[in-house]
This record gives structure tokens, sequence and C-alpha cells, in this order.
């Protein structure tokens, strides 16, 4: 099964080795058809500590790293590809 993809801007850089990056999702509303938004933060690990606040990631489903980080942040190269 494929491993999930998600892309979003990281919001928070405080933690070592953890970003926290802001998920906006959009999508018709049901009942009155209008487009939403909807945010999510995930923490996602970041070895290196490379990616700062405002920058653009995309991250990746992962096994469980810690009690919330299920994410690992996909290095440069592999995430312009």
């Amino acid at each position: 099964m494929p491993k999930r993809v998600l892309t979003g801007v990281v919001v928070s850089d405080k933690n070592d080795k953890t970003v926290t990056v802001k998920i906006e999702r959009r999508f018709t509303h049901p009942l009155f058809k209008k487009v939403v938004r909807r945010t999510k933060n995930y923490h996602a690990h970041d070895e290196k500590n490379e990616f700062k606040v405002g920058e653009k990631v995309s991250i990746e489903e992962c096994a469980p790293i810690s009690r919330h980080k299920r994410w690992v942040v996909l290095p440069r190269e592999q995430a312009t590809a």
C-alpha cells in the first residue's frame, strides 16, 4: 500500500528534529455547495533540523516515531520530483 504524501507549510520548528506542518484541504460542502477550507497541523520528523518556518514542504507517512510523530519530512530534492 503506498504511503500518503501531503504538502504544506512549516508553522513551527521550535522542537528538536521536529517541525509542525499546516496542511490545508479544500472540499465542497455537501449542503451549501461552497468550497470550504479546513486545516490540520501534523508533527513531522526533520532529522537535520534543516526546515524553517514559512517553507513549503512535503511530508510522508511512516511508522510511529514518538507519541505524536507519524510523518517524516521528505528531502528537498525528493519533494520537488
